[in-house]
């Protein structure tokens, strides 16, 4: 056979037995809330959202976009239109995880607070807008802070986590309890020594001066451990997600 002939049908064939090679379809799992699971900036280490460290128990077929932002509420992440890019690149099996409640309940904060009721309408749009475009919503009560009494951890959200738990069930929506899972973590580790989850720095530090003790907020360790947590309950939720974990 010609060798030139040769050459032309191996590249041939082999374009064709390319044409039939599978390319892993990657996923999306995006994280929409507030600032214990947001992006920090350099200026606020140690300070470290929970969505961060999610990245580091997945294979690379996910990609975690975290989206959450400080300050925000269900009401304000959409009224500044954060809502709005995420769900037009939206594709069909992405994962939407919707984690709010801290801001919510600041009645006194109009441009964020909310009632129980608008809370509830709220995390129904952003439920059935990730449905519409055939993505998968995950909703997550937000976590607990570290507000121990008299060595008692006293629960700082309210009806929140309540509503979300309803809307979870009414329209069959996957739930990671992560106030539970939480509380469970900082009653089993005690008052003290939670501390080495939150963000609590002495006098000194370069972004901090004059000190932080911040019982909100997470440390690297604190971001690490919920967002093992939040690794749990996809687990038990036996989520797609789970193929990709490591």
């Amino acid at each position: 056979m010609d060798k030139n002939l040769f050459k032309i049908l191996s590249v041939s064939v082999l374009a064709v037995l390319l044409s039939f090679t599978i390319i892993p379809k990657k996923t999306k799992l995006y994280i929409i809330g507030d600032s214990t699971a947001a992006n920090k900036e350099e200026k606020a280490y140690p300070e470290t959202g929970w969505g961060m460290a999610l990245q580091s128990y997945f294979k690379t077929d996910v990609t975690v976009d975290n989206r959450a932002l400080n300050g925000r509420s269900t009401k304000s992440f959409r009224a500044e239109k954060h809502w709005e890019p995420i769900l037009a690149q939206l594709n069909p099996g992405d994962y939407v995880f919707i984690e709010f409640g801290h801001n919510d309940e600041k009645v006194d904060k109009p441009e964020v607070g909310v009632s129980l009721a608008d809370f509830k309408i709220n995390l129904v749009n952003y439920v059935k807008e990730s449905r519409s475009k055939k993505a998968f919503p995950v909703l997550l009560t937000p976590i607990s802070r570290r507000s121990f009494k008299n060595g008692v951890l006293m629960d700082s959200h309210g009806d929140y986590p309540r509503i979300i738990r309803q809307v979870a069930d009414s329209l069959n929506v996957p739930l990671i309890d992560m106030l539970v899972k939480t509380e469970s973590l900082l009653n089993r580790l005690g008052e003290e020594p939670s501390i080495k989850l939150f963000n609590h720095v002495d006098s000194g530090n370069v972004n901090y001066p004059n000190g932080k003790k911040d019982n909100t907020h997470l440390s690297p360790e604190g971001a690490k451990q919920v967002a093992g947590l939040v690794v749990k309950g996809i687990k038990e939720l036996k989520l797609s997600l789970v193929k990709s974990l490591k």
